[in-house]
């Protein structure tokens, strides 16, 4: 008796049983490959293996536990027959499964298949069969794969639910359509309820710089709800304000009439807010000069520092009360701004321990009414953008030498395609194990070729924004220089914040403020660039 050991494969979890009569699901298969071994002279089922879920087309073979385990088995001369439902069951990847089943043939196991046959290797002709058998199965799944990615792709942009949770701020609503299995298809559209709470939600993160443990905080102690009826976490509001579906867009940039039907949230917001969460990001925390939170009173926690060490300042409340010979008491209750450097002994310093908090705002809030005040000599928009756009030069020359390497490359590896055809032939030179590792070599080569011009665009399309975000920033800036005075400490705290990225303190009070790059650039055509004020001692502000 002949040994047969089966093997079973289906890609989609769905297809091990009988749920979609049109996929040769596990069952099938198994009846097929047991009704043909009932026919063959002297054949025995001693063992069979099944794998579901798994890909033939996007799982290498040394990844598959059922082709590892065929594979130790048949060096242990353990069955005489690999017989599976149709050969690509046993893989679709074309330079890899047909050296695969000639690997089985060449270790003395007969590869069957219950609908095509066995598979020889007795002339070139076979092998070339062999080798368009799974070239085909390639491209039979490459196929399938692009027009289901296609088709949820386009059903995305086409603002249609396809499954999984529902953004907060959207809910689901009957689009009139149905698909094959004649069940509803629905679509997003905008929850008018959520979307004011999405409002609340970008204004206290801008404007009044809330965190995101702050604002679910506060979000549930007033009765807000997450979608479903939940409570809000940072999690979920973090996830919010990083979403660019809100803007209208999908994560790589694409956009429709559709999604931009479902706009909630401006461009320049989101621009905003991630901006702010970068900040503070652990990560950044050298370069951070957002706060990371604005509950104190202190208007530059976050971002000022001491002249002499260079240590952050941080914000501390200073309270003390005691009764005079007189009777009368003495109280005081002060912000201050501590040197953490100093207090603990960390480094020599020359500077003080504490700082004024009240002392050094007034200061800084001089300093931003004088930047203000001088709006009417800021540069015109376009001069700014076209030395943004002088800046994208390199990077699309780097992208086109990119894309003239990926065509050699490509050209390159249809050429090699090719070659395989002939060595199985056996008119080439080469052997078909060694064109297939240097077609492996090629294709790696083209991938991360493909992901650097990925980069590269990326790069671009953020400089591109840049670009687009100058002029948001320059009217940002004339925002501020109206609406400063009459801004509470939390917005005032905002804008110190975004407006300098760093603020230094010496013992004698005297300021040195280092400008946001962003807002540089309307300053840069003032004067000198150095702006002095001069009231009790000079302070030089560079910017």
């Amino acid at each position: 008796m002949k040994r047969v050991y089966t093997l079973y494969r289906v890609s989609t979890k769905k297809q091990v049983d009988r749920n979609d009569k049109n996929q040769a699901d596990i069952p099938m298969q198994k009846n097929a490959c047991h009704e043909f071994a009932g026919r063959q002279y002297e054949w025995e089922i001693v063992k069979e293996f099944s794998e579901m879920g798994i890909s033939g087309y996007k799982v290498s073979a040394e990844d598959r536990d059922a082709i590892q385990d065929l594979k130790e088995a048949a060096l242990k001369g353990e069955f005489d027959v690999l017989l599976v439902f149709m050969f690509d069951r046993i893989g679709r990847i074309d330079d890899e499964t047909p050296f695969i089943v000639e690997w089985f043939v060449k270790h003395g196991i007969e590869v069957w298949s219950s609908q095509e046959g066995q598979q020889r290797f007795e002339t070139h002709v076979d092998k070339l069969t062999n080798y368009i058998r799974f070239w085909q199965a390639s491209g039979e799944s490459e196929k399938t794969s692009i027009r289901i990615r296609n088709k949820m792709q386009q059903m995305i942009v086409d603002g249609f639910y396809t499954g999984g949770p529902v953004r907060f701020g959207y809910r689901l609503a009957d689009s009139g359509q149905v698909n094959r299995k004649n069940q509803k298809i629905r679509k997003y559209e905008i929850d008018p309820d959520e979307r004011e709470v999405l409002a609340m939600i970008d204004d206290m993160t801008i404007n009044k710089g809330y965190g995101s443990w702050r604002l679910a905080d506060y979000l549930n102690k007033h009765g807000y709800k997450a979608k479903n009826g939940g409570k809000f976490t940072s999690i979920k509001i973090n996830r919010i304000l990083n979403d660019p579906y809100y803007c209208g867009r999908l994560e790589d940039g694409t956009t429709s009439p559709a999604l931009a039907a479902l706009q909630i949230r401006s461009d320049e917001d989101y621009e905003k807010i991630l901006y702010i969460l970068k900040q503070r990001n652990n990560a950044s925390e050298e370069k951070r000069h957002i706060a990371m939170q604005t509950k104190s009173g202190a208007m530059l926690s976050g971002n000022v520092f001491c002249a002499h060490c260079g240590g952050r300042l941080t914000t501390m409340r200073y309270r003390d009360s005691y009764t005079r010979a007189d009777g009368s008491v003495y109280a005081v209750d002060q912000l201050k701004y501590c040197c953490y450097h100093k207090a603990r002994k960390l480094v020599e310093c020359e500077g003080h321990v504490t700082y004024q908090a009240d002392r050094v705002d007034e200061k800084v809030c001089r300093l931003m009414r004088k930047l203000f005040s001088g709006m009417s000599g800021a540069p015109e928009e376009e001069r700014l953008q076209e030395m943004f756009r002088r800046q994208m030069a390199g990077n699309r020359a780097k992208q086109k030498k990119l894309e003239m390497e990926l065509k050699k490359s490509r050209t390159q590896l249809d050429r090699l395609q090719m070659e395989i055809a002939k060595s199985l032939t056996g008119d080439s030179a080469y052997t078909a194990e060694d064109l297939s590792q240097v077609i492996r070599t090629v294709k790696t080569k083209i991938s991360d070729s493909e992901k650097e011009l990925s980069a590269l665009k990326a790069e671009e399309e953020r400089k591109k924004q840049g670009v687009d975000g100058i002029s948001p920033a320059y009217n940002q800036f004339r925002s501020w220089a109206e609406e400063f005075e009459a801004a509470s400490m939390e917005e005032k705290k905002m804008i110190a914040g975004h407006l300098f990225n760093r603020v230094e303190v010496d013992r004698d009070y005297n300021i040195t403020v280092e400008m946001n790059m962003t807002y540089q650039q309307f300053c840069a055509e003032w004067g000198d660039g150095v702006l002095l004020l001069k009231e009790q001692k000079q302070e030089r502000i560079p910017v």
